[in-house]
């Protein structure tokens, strides 16, 4: 994680899913000294708040078609 890095915010959906999933993986590898893997830990969090956040606005943005008329998709209940 020596390189500087956008903040997630800034990132595209796609890109910070694919950065996401590297991060993961090279976590499972078990390879990272202490403090890269804490670096990569917090990275992937934001990288995850990020795309979750994405993907609630997208879902709400999302229409259904009923009969001839495209309604909003309602909320999913907690």
């Amino acid at each position: 994680m020596a390189k500087t890095t956008a903040p997630a915010a800034d990132i595209p959906f796609e890109k910070a899913l694919e950065e996401l999933e590297t991060i993961v993986a090279k976590m499972e590898e078990g390879k990272l000294p202490l403090e890269e893997s804490l670096a990569a830990y917090q990275r992937g969090a934001e990288l995850l708040r990020h795309c979750e956040g994405k993907l609630s606005a997208a879902q709400a943005r999302i229409s259904i078609l009923e009969g001839e008329v495209l309604k909003d998709l309602p909320p999913a209940e907690s």
